[in-house]
């Protein structure tokens, strides 16, 4: 399973940067995905970045805030959330998938996620 961390109480106008380590991860994949999931209502995608080339897709709810990005081993995964705002506030999660994708139904391996609340 992937692990994302990060998560914590931040204001809104501020930035966090959430962390998914695919150390020790033994499958391959094709790309990493960021998603979340709001009090009461059902997980989203929100941004992916692929494996070998590292090409980024955002949703428009993270577009223009959002960046996904990985180190230069690419075993760690970045979602750094800028400009947040109190709808921010989720458990995010990280997944793989074998194929370029922002349905969740093509991830697996997924992790207890990291909440993030934003509120002052």
């Amino acid at each position: 399973q992937l692990q994302a961390s990060g998560g914590d109480l931040v204001q809104p106008g501020g930035s966090l940067i959430l962390s998914c380590s695919t150390s020790g991860f033994t499958l391959d994949y094709f790309a990493i995905g960021w998603f979340r999931q709001a009090p009461t209502k059902g997980r989203e995608a929100v941004a992916y970045i692929t494996k070998s080339a590292g090409r980024t897709y955002y949703t428009e709810s993270a577009k223009d805030r959002f960046t996904v990005s990985r180190d230069a081993a690419g075993t760690t995964i970045y979602l750094r959330l800028a400009s947040l705002k109190p709808e921010d506030t989720a458990v995010y999660y990280c997944a793989a998938s074998n194929i370029m994708s922002i349905n969740e139904d093509d991830y697996h391996c997924w992790g207890q996620g990291t909440l993030v609340t934003v509120s002052s």
